[in-house]
């Protein structure tokens, strides 16, 4: 008797992506657990040859860079049955039409939120440190700063604001955890005993920035936070205080922060903003109180591989008949990010 012919799996993303979520060994594993052409990557799904694969595939390995899976494309590929996202959030992949077909979707968003955690972490301490303020005035005076220049200095009793228990959040408050910080959470899902037990007290978003020394977002993109930070709210951070961002630029209000940090009251660390990225004029390039990032904060190099095993890990378990771990909900997409 035959062997079963094994299931039909597509890549679709932008091709330069696929070296790093897929090494030799895991494309290896996923050319056993499914049928796959490794050479195929699409990215326009009305390509002929695209065509020919996506009517027979099965399974579908997205990532950065993969067009919308509308009514068209869901057509096109009648036996489609799961959609592996090898990156973080879904929400510009998925239309209505993919969980009416019954589609099932998983996501790496996991893996991907280990790295953003973990800049994170080190910009709160280097930002404790005041390391960017002594950087620039050692590079104008080449002088080392007085004990009256380095008074307020230091991450013994911190105060961390963390906005949102997301996964990035949640891991973010574990890596917290070793140091001498007091940690403080705002998210309307989490209930006091859970923040508790996450290490943190539990605030409403205005105490929390009334109390932190350092505020980093955490929530998702959702219309329930568009400029949650908006003038009214970053007057409420301290003098000196510091805003981090690693989540999305609309969640503050670009102008109010301008304004902000152009009269020095504030300083951030800023790895998104709005726009992304921003203009060549804008003062946000010159200050000396804000660190500007290029959206490196997730997972980038060899630190994509993660969000490709997580991949090929479904896929297995797909082939087997096995349920997936990372899926993703319909009724999740209104509170993720």
């Amino acid at each position: 008797m035959p062997s079963p012919q094994p299931p039909r799996a597509v890549f679709a993303m932008d091709p330069v992506h696929l070296p790093l979520l897929f090494p030799p060994p895991l494309m290896a594993r996923l050319t056993q657990a499914a049928g796959l052409d490794p050479t195929l990557v699409v990215r326009d799904f009305t390509d002929r040859t695209a065509a020919d694969a996506l009517a027979r595939a099965e399974f579908l390995i997205t990532g950065w860079g993969c067009p919308r899976l509308d009514t068209d494309v869901l057509a096109a590929a009648p036996r489609l049955r799961s959609v592996l996202h090898a990156a973080g959030s879904v929400r510009s992949l998925v239309s209505e039409e993919l969980w009416k077909h019954g589609i099932t979707v998983s996501s790496a968003v996991t893996a991907n939120a280990l790295p953003v955690a973990e800049y994170t972490l080190a910009m709160i301490l280097l930002a404790g440190k005041d390391t960017f303020t002594h950087r620039e005035r050692f590079r104008a005076t080449h002088a080392y700063p007085s004990p009256a220049e380095t008074a307020t200095t230091g991450n013994v009793g911190r105060r961390i604001g963390v906005i949102g228990a997301s996964r990035v959040g949640r891991r973010l408050l574990e890596l917290l955890r070793p140091f001498d910080f007091s940690v403080l959470l705002h998210d309307p899902y989490v209930s006091t005993a859970e923040a508790t037990a996450l290490g943190a007290e539990l605030l409403s978003l205005d105490d929390l920035l009334r109390h932190s020394d350092i505020v980093t977002l955490h929530a998702p993109d959702i219309p329930e936070t568009y400029r949650m930070l908006d003038a009214d709210r970053l007057a409420l951070i301290k003098d000196g205080g510091v805003l981090i961002n690693t989540s999305r630029g609309a969640l503050v209000d670009p102008e109010a922060l301008t304004d902000e940090l152009v009269s020095g009251r504030l300083h951030a660390i800023l790895d998104v903003t709005e726009p992304e990225p921003l203009p060549a004029g804008s003062p946000l390039y010159r200050l000396p109180n804000v660190f500007l990032t290029p959206h490196i904060a997730g997972s980038l190099g060899n630190e994509l591989e993660r969000l490709g095993r997580i991949v090929v890990e479904e896929l297995e378990r797909l082939a087997t008949g096995r349920p997936l771990v990372h899926e993703v909900h319909h009724s999740d997409l209104a509170r993720v990010a």
